[in-house]
C-alpha cells in the first residue's frame, strides 16, 4: 500500500502533548517551534502529526463505526464489562459516563478517542509557521496549508457531530495571552460552527490537487474535500441540526440564545444539493466512479467455481465483496490507512482491528490442500471470530427483488423462520443458490431469495464466507465451521448471534500460525455515498422525482437489484404500491438503501441521529440465534443477546469535567 500514512505516520510523534487542556500551545519535551519549521524534513513530520489525529476508524475498541445496532462482540470474552473495550457498544448500552473519562471523548481525548482540540492546535501551529520553511516551493506550501486547513475543518465537524455547539479554535494562543475571551472561550451556536467549517473547506479547495500521486495516496485532495463538504452540508440540513425544537429547544447559551436553530430552513438542503453535485463532478474528473471488480485480476479458482452456473451473479458478488477492501480502488474517495503495526504481545487492544475481529477461524473440515494449507484445525491465529452482526442486520437487507422483506409478495415473510433444505447440486433449483448458499444444507427461509449484498456483507449458517484465501462453507451450529466450541479457545472465538460480518474481512488475508493480514484503507467516504446523499437531498428539497430515482439506481444496479421505481410500482411484487411517490415514504426507502449499501461503515448511526430516530431505533435489544444449538432445530431460535439503552441525553456527548473546571464559560450538554 502506497500512502502518506504508511511512510510518515510512524514518526508522527513530534507534537504529541501530554495534558488534556486543549489550550496548551508548546508541548512538553519537544523541540522548539522554530526548529520544527527549519527544514522540509521536519515540516513533513509536522504535517504527518496533524494527520495522526484522525480517529481510528479501524480499531475495534476505539472506533465510532460500532455506534448503532449493527455490531455485537462475544460476551464470552468479557468485553461487555471491560471499560477499555468495545467502547462504542458501551455507549449503546447506556454506559456513557460524565466526569473525567468520557467514552470516546474527542473533546479531550478520553476513553480511547483522539484529542481533536490538540489536533486543531497542531494544525494552527502548522498554518502559522509553514511559510517559514526555507527549502520549500510555493506550490507545495499552498498544497500543505490547504490539506491542514481541511483537516482543521474536519476535526471541528467531528466535534460538532458528537457535541453539538463547540468552541471554535482558529488561531494559536500565545502562552502570554491575557484576553479572557481567548483563554476561556464560549461554545458557538450550531450555525456559526457550520459556517466556520464550510468557510475553511472553501478556502482550502483551490490549492488542493485534483489527483494525488500513488506515493501520496491518503493525503487530502479536491475530491476528498468536496465529498466531505457534501456530507457536512447534508448533516447540517437534516432535522437534528436544522430546526431542532423538540429535543434541544431548551438548550440555551449564557446569553439566553438557543444553541440549536429552532426553525427549519429548506435552503440548507439546496446548499447540500449544490455541494453534492459539485463533489460528484470533481470526483468524476479525478477518476472516481462506481467500482467493478476487474476480471483481469488473478481470480482464485476456488472462489469462481460457480462461474459456469451463474457468471453474472458471481461478477456482482465480486463487485460488492471487493468494493470496501480493494485498496485505493476508484470508488474509495478517502480511505483511512493509518495502520499501526502492533503485535499481539505489544498491544492486544490495538492489534485487533475490525477485520481481524471479524475473520473466521480456520475450518475443522474439510481439509484443504495446496497453497495456504490449513496448519491446524480450528486455529484462531489471525482471526478474532468474535465480532458478529446483529440479527436486525439479517432482516435489514433486501430481497432479490430489491424490496424490504416485509414488503415483497414473493418472500414468505410470515414463515421466514421455517427450516428448509437447500437444493442439491443435481437439482435444477440449485441455479438459484449457486455461489451464495451451500447445496443440501438445512437453513431458514430468511436466508434464501435475498439480494447479493446480504451474501457479501454477512455470513449466515449455510452460506459461504470468502476469506482465508478460501471459500469457506460455514455452519454456525455449535461444533461446526463458524460455530462455537471448536478449535482453540472454544468458549471465546465464535459469533454470538450466529451471524458473521464478512464485509471487512479481506478475502486474501489468511490465518494459522503464519497468518497474514491484507490491510486496506477503510472507506471514510466513497462514491456510492455521494449518490445516496444526492437522492436524499433532492427528495427533502423538492420531493420524489426521476432524478432521485436515478441517483438511487446507480447504487442499486451495481448491487444487482431492480430500479427503485420499477419494483415499488409493481403490485405483483410489493405489498405497498407506490411508496416511492410520497416524500415521507421515499425518505424511508432512501434511509434503508443507505443502511444496506453502507452497512458496518459507521453511517447508519449518524443517519438515525440526523433524523432524530436514534432513541426509538437503538433502544431495542440485540437479538441473535442460539449459538449453543448443535443443529437447525436447536440453533434457529432467536434470543436476546444484549440489552441496549439510548435516550435523548445520548444524542450529545458530555464534555469532560476537567475542561469545564478550567473554563467556566463552557456549558455542559443537557442531561450530563
Amino acid at each position: 500500500m502506497k500512502s502518506i500514512f504508511k511512510t510518515i505516520f510512524l514518526t508522527a510523534g513530534l507534537f504529541c502533548v501530554s495534558c488534556t487542556d486543549y489550550l496548551d500551545v508548546v508541548p512538553d519535551n519537544t523541540m522548539k517551534v522554530e526548529d520544527v519549521f527549519s527544514t522540509r524534513k521536519n515540516a513533513v513530520e509536522a504535517l504527518a502529526n496533524v494527520y495522526s489525529f484522525l480517529p481510528h476508524v479501524d480499531a475495534t475498541h476505539a472506533t465510532t463505526w460500532m455506534l448503532g445496532d449493527e455490531y455485537i462482540g462475544s460476551s464470552a470474552l468479557g468485553y461487555d464489562n471491560n471499560v477499555e473495550r468495545l467502547r462504542s457498544i458501551r455507549i449503546m448500552r447506556g454506559l456513557q459516563v460524565s466526569g473525567n473519562d468520557v467514552i470516546l471523548g474527542q473533546w479531550s481525548g478520553t476513553g480511547g478517542a483522539k484529542p481533536l482540540y490538540q489536533g486543531i492546535n497542531q494544525a494552527n501551529i502548522f498554518l502559522a509557521n509553514i511559510e517559514n520553511v526555507p527549502d520549500m516551493d510555493e506550490v507545495t506550501i499552498k498544497d500543505w496549508k490547504a490539506q491542514v486547513k481541511f483537516l482543521k475543518a474536519y476535526f471541528h465537524f467531528l466535534l460538532v457531530q458528537s457535541y453539538g455547539p463547540i468552541v471554535i479554535s482558529d488561531n494559536v494562543i500565545s502562552p502570554k495571552e491575557t484576553s479572557e475571551e481567548l483563554l476561556f472561550p464560549k461554545r458557538r451556536k450550531i450555525d456559526e460552527c457550520f459556517d466556520y467549517i464550510i468557510k475553511l473547506i472553501d478556502e482550502a479547495m483551490p490549492d488542493l490537487k485534483l489527483i494525488t500521486s500513488e506515493t501520496d495516496l491518503g493525503q487530502i485532495n479536491q475530491p476528498i474535500a468536496a465529498a466531505i463538504k457534501a456530507r457536512i452540508l447534508v448533516a447540517r440540513a437534516r432535522p437534528f441540526f436544522n430546526g431542532n425544537r423538540d429535543v434541544f429547544g431548551d438548550f440555551y447559551d449564557f446569553d439566553k440564545q438557543h444553541y440549536f436553530p429552532q426553525d427549519e430552513k429548506k435552503e440548507k438542503w439546496q446548499d447540500a444539493i449544490k455541494a453534492i453535485n459539485e463533489a460528484i463532478e470533481i470526483c468524476t474528473k479525478g477518476g472516481f466512479g462506481i467500482y467493478k471488480y476487474p476480471v483481469t485480476k488473478n481470480i482464485p479458482k476456488y472462489d469462481w467455481e460457480d462461474m459456469a452456473v451463474a457468471p453474472e451473479r458471481m461478477q456482482t458478488l465480486y463487485d460488492l465483496r471487493y468494493t470496501p477492501v480493494d485498496a485505493w480502488n476508484n470508488e474509495v474517495i478517502w480511505g483511512y490507512s493509518n495502520f499501526e503495526q502492533f503485535t499481539w504481545a505489544d498491544n492486544y487492544e490495538r492489534w485487533l482491528d475490525i477485520q481481524t475481529a471479524s475473520t473466521p477461524k480456520l475450518p475443522n473440515k474439510p481439509i484443504y490442500s495446496g497453497e495456504g494449507e490449513f496448519e491446524a484445525k480450528g486455529n484462531v491465529f489471525g482471526s478474532g471470530n468474535w465480532l458478529a452482526a446483529s440479527y436486525r442486520m439479517a432482516e435489514r437487507f433486501y430481497t432479490k427483488n430489491g424490496l424490504p422483506i416485509e414488503d415483497d409478495r414473493n418472500f414468505d415473510y410470515s414463515n421466514r423462520y421455517d427450516i428448509v433444505t437447500t437444493p442439491a447440486v443435481t437439482d435444477p433449483a440449485y441455479a438459484d443458490i449457486a455461489g451464495i448458499m451451500q447445496p443440501g444444507i438445512e437453513t431458514v427461509k430468511l436466508h434464501l431469495g435475498r439480494e447479493p449484498r446480504f451474501y457479501t456483507s454477512l455470513a449466515v449458517s449455510g452460506s459461504y464466507f470468502r476469506a482465508q484465501r478460501y471459500r469457506i462453507n460455514v455452519l454456525m451450529f455449535s461444533g461446526q465451521d463458524g460455530g462455537r466450541g471448536t478449535g482453540q479457545r472454544p468458549d471465546e472465538c465464535f459469533y454470538i448471534t450466529g451471524i458473521g460480518v464478512q464485509k471487512f474481512t479481506h478475502p486474501q488475508s489468511s490465518g494459522g500460525w503464519s497468518f497474514r493480514t491484507v490491510y486496506f484503507p477503510y472507506p471514510i467516504i466513497r462514491m456510492a455515498d455521494l449518490y445516496l446523499m444526492k437522492a436524499e437531498a433532492l427528495n427533502e428539497f423538492s420531493g420524489p422525482s426521476q432524478e432521485v430515482y436515478d441517483a438511487l439506481n446507480v447504487v442499486r444496479r451495481r448491487a444487482g437489484i431492480p430500479d427503485v421505481e420499477k419494483v415499488w410500482s409493481d403490485p405483483s411484487l410489493t405489498r405497498r404500491v407506490n411508496r416511492h411517490t410520497d416524500q415521507r415514504t421515499l425518505r424511508e426507502i432512501i434511509l434503508q438503501e443507505r443502511a444496506v449499501e453502507l452497512a458496518f461503515e459507521g453511517s447508519h448511526y449518524w443517519d438515525m441521529v440526523g433524523y432524530k430516530m436514534a432513541v426509538s431505533e437503538f433502544s431495542r435489544p440485540i437479538m441473535g440465534w442460539n449459538d449453543k444449538g448443535t443443529n437447525a432445530r436447536t440453533f434457529f431460535n432467536l434470543e436476546t443477546k444484549q440489552s441496549r439503552k439510548f435516550t435523548a441525553t445520548n444524542y450529545l456527548w458530555p464534555i469532560d469535567l476537567n475542561e469545564i473546571n478550567i473554563n467556566s464559560n463552557l456549558k455542559q450538554n443537557p442531561g450530563w
